[in-house]
Parts: structure tokens; sequence; C-alpha cells
């Protein structure tokens, strides 16, 4: 089995968990999976670099003397990325690793330069939902994707920011070497199997979030606290005081929907949450989450989804064993690597004493 060698672009002021996240599932997969993967971390000039978190990065190779193949090239994001897309050393590198890899993925801002390299012509993107509009300006080419944390198109994958780049990580994982895998490295970094790309990048409540004066705040608390509650759009009007033509009219001025449909989506994401945290029936689900029936909760689960509520629950299962059995298999299989690459000590350390530590000092010599 050859070696997929996976290459992290660093750049000033990138941000660290844009790299470490992908660095950790891909390195975990080889140490799982005898050598599957091995991460390189590059920058344009070989330098090392300060993230925007003021961590500073080690630099193995500058990507353009970087000879041999690369599988996968990643490409992090970060606030500094309009400064970014000005650096011509910077997406020289970029455009010709990435004609030199299988495929290309990019983590939050990342997609800004992917796009300057021409890699977003006529694809399927996404980004941090707080650049989405950013990059549909700059890239009129390209079709943004506003709601998923991850999109594939072709060889290039984007993402939205944070820790959606483990999520991407695990997806391709997966497709490379199988599901089993993927949950393993889940396993180890206490994260679930992997989130569907389609997953929204934030709660319904959190997106829908109107005028600190709107009456309509304390109407969508009362939803997203009791979506099985009744909230047809009489009801709804009559805890506003408004009338239900008004009220339809609010929700599409402020919120961008209808009554029935917002309350519809809370009530997926109520359903989503209890797939995740319990073992409830489907029809136990339906009932809490408002959804009524689980045929119901089938129907409008895979619609907003894209999966059907049991495949969610399974890809949200990180393994059917012993949580302390897990763990420890996953444990072993890093220390055996471990211990492959670090030579034992030749003696064992004195122990530290801490300056000042004065009553430690009296004890030892007593």
């Amino acid at each position: 089995m050859r070696t997929r060698t996976v290459v992290l672009l660093a750049y000033e002021g990138c941000q660290v968990l844009d790299i470490t996240g992908p660095a950790e599932v891909f390195s975990l997969a080889g140490a799982m999976d005898e050598g599957a993967y091995r991460s390189v971390v590059s920058s344009f000039d070989g330098s090392d670099v300060v993230t925007s978190s003021g961590v500073r990065v080690g630099v193995e190779t500058a990507l353009p003397d970087f000879g041999e193949p690369i599988d996968t090239l990643v490409v992090p994001g970060g606030f500094t990325w309009p400064h970014a897309m000005e650096n011509e050393a910077l997406l020289a590198g970029l455009s010709g690793g990435a004609a030199r890899s299988r495929r290309v993925m990019s983590v939050c801002a990342g997609s800004f330069l992917l796009g300057a390299v021409g890699l977003l012509d006529g694809r399927r993107a996404t980004t941090h939902w707080q650049f989405l509009d950013d990059l549909a300006q700059r890239f009129p080419t390209a079709t943004v994707e506003r709601g998923p944390i991850f999109v594939g198109d072709g060889d290039v994958f984007t993402s939205a920011g944070g820790t959606a780049s483990i999520d991407l990580a695990l997806a391709l994982v997966e497709a490379d070497r199988g599901a089993q895998l993927a949950r393993a490295v889940a396993q180890f970094l206490v994260v679930f199997m992997q989130r569907p790309g389609g997953q929204p990048q934030f709660s319904v409540r959190l997106h829908a979030e109107p005028d600190v004066r709107s009456p309509m705040r304390e109407l969508l608390d009362v939803i997203a606290e009791d979506p099985a509650g009744d909230h047809r759009l009489a009801a709804l009007s009559a805890r506003a005081g408004f009338s239900e033509r008004h009220l339809t009219r609010v929700f599409a001025r402020e919120l961008g929907t209808t009554p029935a449909r917002y309350v519809e989506q809370v009530r997926v994401e109520a359903a989503r949450a209890l797939l995740e945290s319990s073992d409830a029936p489907l029809d136990v689900i339906a009932r809490r989450s408002g959804l009524h029936s689980a045929e119901t909760l089938r129907r409008r689960f895979s619609r907003a989804v894209g999966m059907t509520p049991h495949s969610y629950r399974q890809r949200f299962r990180a393994t059917d064993r012993e949580p302390a059995d897990a763990a420890a298999n996953v444990l072993r299989s890093v220390r055996e690597l471990a211990f492959d690459r670090v030579p034992p000590l030749a003696e064992v350390p004195p122990p530290l004493v801490v300056d000042g530590d004065d009553d430690a000092r009296a004890n030892d010599a007593a």
C-alpha cells in the first residue's frame, strides 16, 4: 500500500486550527493504518510562519521545492486572507502545488486563495458563513453553497471554518480507506464519526437573529424551547399580537422565510439533536420534536439533511464497542507508532525541583 502525502500550505496569519485539524486526522489515520498517510507542513518559501493566534508553525519545506507526488494539498484560512490574496509568490506556489496534487482541500477562507488561482471557476464551493457573500461577489463563476459545512466538486474540496476541517478530512479518509478507519480516528479525537457535508454551519435559532428590539425574538425563543408545541400560524399570531398576514410579512422581512418553514427547520434540528444524543425510537423522537410520526420525521428529515434519520444516527455513532475498549485499541496503535519512531531514553532524568518550593526540599532532606 502506498503512502498518501498530505501537504499543508501555511502562511503568515493563517489560523492554526485549519492546519492542525486536518493534520491530526491524516496523521492519526497514517498511524492506525500502516502509514496510509504522511503529513508535511510547507510554506511558499520554506520559512516558518506565525499564525493568527501567535503560534509559530515549523515548516519542513518550500512548496515549490517539494518534488514528491502530492495526494492532498490543504490550504488554511484566517482573517488575513485579503493580504494573502495579494501575495504573488504564495499564489504562484499554490497554483503549482495544486497542479501536482490529486486533490485540493481548503478550510474556511482558504477558499479565497483557491478562487484567486482559478480553482473555483465553474465549481460549487463554500467557506465560513461570515465570508459567503464576499466569496460569491469575488468569484461569480463559482456556485457558492450557503448551508453545508463542506462541499466537494471534482478534485476540489472546500469547507466552512473551524472544526469543519476535521469533518472534511474524516470524509476524505473514509473515501480513501473506508469508514472503519475514519471511525477510529474520530474516536481518538473525541469527535463524531463525521457530520455530513450538508450539515448546517450553525443552528436555525442562531441564524435567525432579529433586531434586539424586535418582538420576534421572544417568539423565536418560545419555538426553540418547545419545538413540539402548538406553532400553527394562528397560535403564533396570537402569541405575537400580530395578524396572521402581518406576522407572515414580518417573518419574510426579518428571517427570509415563512412561519411554517421556520418551525419545520427548528423541529428538524431538534430531531437531529435527539438522534445524536439518545437511543429513543423514531416515533418518540418525532413526538418530542413536534414532527408527530416516524413517517413525517423520515420524510422531512431526509429532505432537510439529505439522509434518513437511521443513516444519520449511524453516522454519528462512533462505534458499537465499549468506549473504554475502543479508546484502548486506538491508543495502542498510536503508542506503537510512537515507540517505533522515538528511541528510548538512555537514563531516567532526575526529578524536577521547582525553585522556591522550600517545604518540598525540607521534606526531602528530612
